[in-house]
């Protein structure tokens, strides 16, 4: 036999997988499956890497093992929602159908599923790094991840003891952390604003260089490596038998399995398979400003106006705002302001009006708890999910796709993957 007939037959013979999402936990995955010795064939409807993982920060925040709903953010939502300036928004014309996704929210915040949530944030954040390194090793491309640390701010003197008290229990879960005021602040941003009092260093924070160019990097390889992509909208997916049929507005097409990584997309394609998701789309807003790069050395976490900056390949990225408000309403200009007079109030360079500006507003897919679903269809294990990883996308990506992969392979994880089951909802 020849050896082009024997290179055919072994291809021939690979499982194929079809991964519906080429964000970054979709690309990730894609890798993933192409390593396991799959066939692999990547689907969405825009380029690779122009979703949420397109808009976020680029810090991987492993140290936010605090679900969203817990009771000090519950205590705070109504004031947070009626300041015009802060970081929580409900449209007026969707609150009757987020109404049934905050009652959700709010039963999150019971102490057991409390406990639950936060186990599994940790598990998932521990490991993060880690398969980040191994996934961009693999593909020669280890620069993408910076060793920067990170500053959690405050600027009011009396939230100092509220400093201390987060840095013990970042330590009750071996994050360390140092203390940072006066001249050791200074030392280490210069050009933060003397409004800020204190500060929590993470000195072992990572960052990636860009999380658009991550993507293409990622994606570049997928191909390079034999990978196909169709940047085609699937509108269905429907398992039957042993196989799975995905449908575009085009055409339909059959594989051995099907890995669902839409984001916030993925809650229809799940419906159509009899599953219901609580999953909401959380609009989140940046701003990017190219000529401001070089203003700050880490990544800038604020504790009272909740938002975060940092140094990018493109420029300083400010990112914020939780907006529930689905897919479909256009972006809301009054939620890029807000960021802007955040960021100036903390860097005072950014008020320089000649400094160019670039808008941006992408949808997040959040469910409840906090925690992503990761986990096979309990009556078709040949359809594979892996989406919901709400603020955490970029730092949950590579470990999400590991896990992923173990399901489909049957292979035994150290984490608990009953955290992350579709079906505990």
């Amino acid at each position: 036999m020849a050896v082009s007939e024997v290179v055919r037959e072994v291809e021939s013979s690979k499982v194929t997988v079809a991964v519906i999402g080429a964000g970054v936990v979709g690309l990730c995955c894609a890798l993933e499956a192409q390593r396991k010795g799959h066939r692999v064939v990547l689907f969405d409807r825009d380029e690779a890497g122009l979703g949420a993982s397109f808009g976020n920060a680029g810090y991987l925040a492993t140290e936010l093992i605090e679900p969203l709903s817990n009771p000090k953010t519950l205590r705070s939502a109504l004031s947070l929602w009626l300041n015009p300036k802060g970081p929580l928004f409900l449209p007026r014309q969707y609150f009757s159908r987020i109404a049934p996704w905050l009652l959700r929210f709010v039963c999150s915040s019971a102490p057991e599923k409390l406990r639950r949530s936060r186990t599994g944030l940790l598990q998932l954040n521990r490991e993060s790094i880690a398969a980040w390194r191994r996934c961009l090793e693999d593909i020669g491309a280890s620069e993408q991840i910076i060793k920067s640390g990170y500053l959690l701010v405050w600027e009011s003197a009396d939230k100092i003891d509220a400093a201390r008290q987060h840095q013990v229990w970042l330590r009750e879960n071996s994050i360390e952390t140092e203390l940072v005021q006066g001249a050791r602040l200074a030392e280490l941003e210069p050009e933060l604003a003397n409004t800020v009092n204190h500060a929590l260093f993470f000195p072992d924070a990572c960052r990636v260089r860009e999380p658009y160019l991550l993507c293409k990097r990622l994606f570049a390889t997928f191909t390079d490596r034999g990978g196909e992509f169709i940047r085609q909208r699937v509108t269905q997916t429907r398992p039957s038998g042993h196989r799975v049929t995905v449908s575009t507005e085009l055409q339909d097409y059959s594989y051995d399995t099907a890995m669902i990584c839409a984001g916030a997309w993925s809650k229809a394609l799940l419906s159509d398979m009899g599953i219901n998701v609580p999953l909401e789309a959380e609009r989140g807003y940046h701003l990017t400003i190219p000529e401001a790069g070089s203003m700050l050395r880490h990544p800038i976490g604020s504790a009272e106006r909740r938002f975060v900056m940092g140094p990018l390949d493109s420029g300083l990225r400010v990112v914020g705002m939780t907006e529930l408000g689905g897919l479909t309403l256009a972006p809301i200009k009054g939620r890029f302001d807000v960021l802007s007079y955040h960021s100036s109030q903390l860097l005072p360079g950014l008020k320089d009006q000649a400094l160019e500006v670039s808008e941006w507003m992408g949808h997040r897919p959040t469910l409840p708890d906090s925690l992503p679903v990761i986990d096979q269809h309990p009556q078709h294990p040949q359809v594979v999910f892996a989406f919901g990883n709400q603020h955490l996308g970029l730092t949950q990506a590579a470990v999400t796709a590991e896990l992923a992969l173990k399901l489909m392979q049957k292979e035994v994880s150290a984490i608990d993957m009953d955290l992350f089951k579709v079906s505990r909802f």
